[in-house]
């Protein structure tokens, strides 16, 4: 009789990884940022070339190569580093710049319980 542990799935609070460990959310936030930018400027090109036409084609062979090349970046930071680890480190970089407010507790020193020295404890009867 086989261990059930093996067959237990694991990772389930985690989407699964799809194209070089990117899920596909990832891949979607990734294909929509470099269709927003290789469309107008491939058409900007193409346009001034003549072949405005043209311009979807270098921006679809834009956008295939910047999700491949983007993965891949994701892919090596992600190695090694437990789930959600890049968001954590954007969130903390967009509230070190003042862009964002953190929702991490970032502090660091002696911690206290949160009571004045005029605070009444409650009588104890034995």
């Amino acid at each position: 009789m086989s261990n059930r542990d093996d067959i237990l799935a694991d990772r389930l609070n985690v989407e699964p990884a799809i194209f070089k460990g990117c899920s596909s959310s990832e891949l979607g936030i990734i294909v929509g940022v470099a269709a927003l930018i290789w469309l107008p400027v491939s058409l900007l090109l193409a346009g001034l070339l003549g072949a405005v036409t043209m311009g979807f084609g270098m921006a679809g062979v834009g956008v295939v190569g910047t999700v491949i090349v983007m993965a891949g970046l994701f892919q090596r930071l992600k190695r090694g580093r437990p789930d959600g680890y890049y968001q954590q480190q954007i969130a903390i970089w967009l509230s070190d710049h003042g862009l964002r407010s953190s929702p991490f507790i970032r502090r660091s020193g002696a911690w206290d319980i949160g009571r004045t020295r005029y605070a009444t404890l409650p009588h104890r009867d034995r």
